[in-house]
């Protein structure tokens, strides 16, 4: 019986590799047979994930590349086509915040970073839809495949101290949408795109807004937990079903949608 499922004999870019939910959105991949392209800016994490895969068996390769960097991102596209023939998808899986977009309880509202919010928004935004015409160009080429793009619970409630990340991610939403119809309007059905809605995780990014940093749950980490019905943080293997579901054959007829996983945070009322 034919396992709808299967990406072998896919090859798969995955941006944001190096981080905690990349590092599982490439083992996913590489689990149902994906070839897989661990991009990131961290050289040597990007070379020990890629040695990690291929070690298991599976097939991968290091391109190391900022996400806002266009010639960047074609040296990576061009390696990549060099190497394999041709690229079938793309995850963008970079992101995240900076410091200096996030606004603290205690701060001035009316004097806030604007440049910090603009460059967090960057990030998450243009971060996203720059490596999407890279790649995204490739996979036409090459007849056709799948984009996943990641949001976040953000964009459906109101989170405090993250405005610059949650616009960000509310943009990137509407670029899912938006650019699923154009690419429909050109392609038919041969690319999709759709997204990822994770939860809460604890990642290097967000580990010392959730914890004290010794494992301790801080204010904030409580009230998460406190509004997700599974009373529980995601693990970053929550998140490989999903993506190889959209990434797969299975998912033929969808596009410019979300799937969400995240414990049931943004359906709940907190009553």
């Amino acid at each position: 019986m034919e396992n709808m499922f299967s990406l072998k004999g896919k090859v798969i870019v995955v941006t944001g590799a190096t981080g905690v939910l990349g590092h599982a959105f490439i083992k996913a991949l590489a689990g149902a047979g994906a070839t897989v392209g661990v991009l990131g800016r961290n050289e040597a994490k990007a070379n020990e994930r890629v040695k990690e895969i291929t070690d298991a068996g599976g097939e991968a390769i290091a391109l190391i590349a900022d996400v806002q960097s266009k010639q960047q991102l074609i040296a990576c596209r061009n390696k990549v086509v060099e190497k394999y023939g041709k690229i079938d998808g793309l995850v963008n899986g970079a992101g995240g915040n900076v410091p200096e977009g996030i606004l603290q309880p205690g701060d001035d509202i009316f004097s806030m970073s604007v440049e910090g919010m603009k460059k967090t928004m960057d990030i998450n935004l243009w971060g996203t839809i720059t490596p999407t015409l890279i790649f995204g160009k490739a996979i036409a080429e090459n007849g056709g495949g799948s984009i996943v793009n990641i949001s976040s619970v953000s964009v459906s409630r109101a989170l405090t101290k993250v405005m610059g990340y949650s616009m960000g991610k509310a943009a990137v939403e509407m670029f899912n949408k938006w650019f699923s119809v154009e690419l429909a309007n050109r392609y038919g059905d041969r690319i999709r795109m759709n997204a990822i809605t994770p939860g809460f995780f604890l990642t290097e990014q967000n580990r010392l807004l959730l914890t004290d940093g010794e494992g301790n749950l801080s204010v904030r980490g409580n009230l998460i937990i406190g509004h997700t019905p599974f009373k529980k943080f995601g693990e970053p293997k929550d998140l490989g079903g999903a993506l190889v579901y959209l990434m797969s054959d299975a998912a033929s007829f969808v596009t410019g949608t979300t799937i969400t996983v995240d414990g049931g945070f943004t359906v709940f009322s907190g009553v």
